[in-house]
């Protein structure tokens, strides 16, 4: 197992930008896929995000892509979520997960490791 702690999330103006940034204790983070959703309130977890363990695969939710890079370091053992232009609808609690397939899933039950959050808020 993995385990992960957010950070980077705050108050943001619309059209601003956040950096999101998750740290993994462990020595397995390289062989962990990885990937970000966000919740908001009264609606489910919904995937933003993912990258496999070699970063040579990305993968984008229709509602970010252009706007949202996901990147890792694994020398680092960190995982990064750069959003900018962002947006209201993209207030949510966000979380990095991760898995051991080298296979990006969309879905949340697919993800073994959880971090606890870290909230974005976009005001406009």
């Amino acid at each position: 197992q993995v385990q992960l702690v957010e950070s980077g999330g705050g108050l943001v103006q619309v059209g601003g930008s956040l950096r999101l940034s998750c740290a993994a204790a462990g020595r397995t983070f390289d062989k962990r896929t990885m990937g970000w959703f966000r919740q908001a309130p009264g609606k489910g977890r919904e995937f933003v995000a993912g990258i496999n363990r070699a970063a040579s695969s990305t993968y984008y939710a229709d509602s970010v892509e252009g706007r949202f890079t996901i990147s890792r370091d694994n020398a680092k053992n960190t995982l990064y979520l750069q959003m900018n232009s962002l947006e209201p609808d993209d207030t949510a609690t966000y979380y990095c997960a991760s898995r051991g397939n080298d296979y990006v899933s969309r879905r949340p039950l697919d993800y073994t490791d959880w971090g606890l959050g870290t909230q974005v808020t976009v005001s406009s």
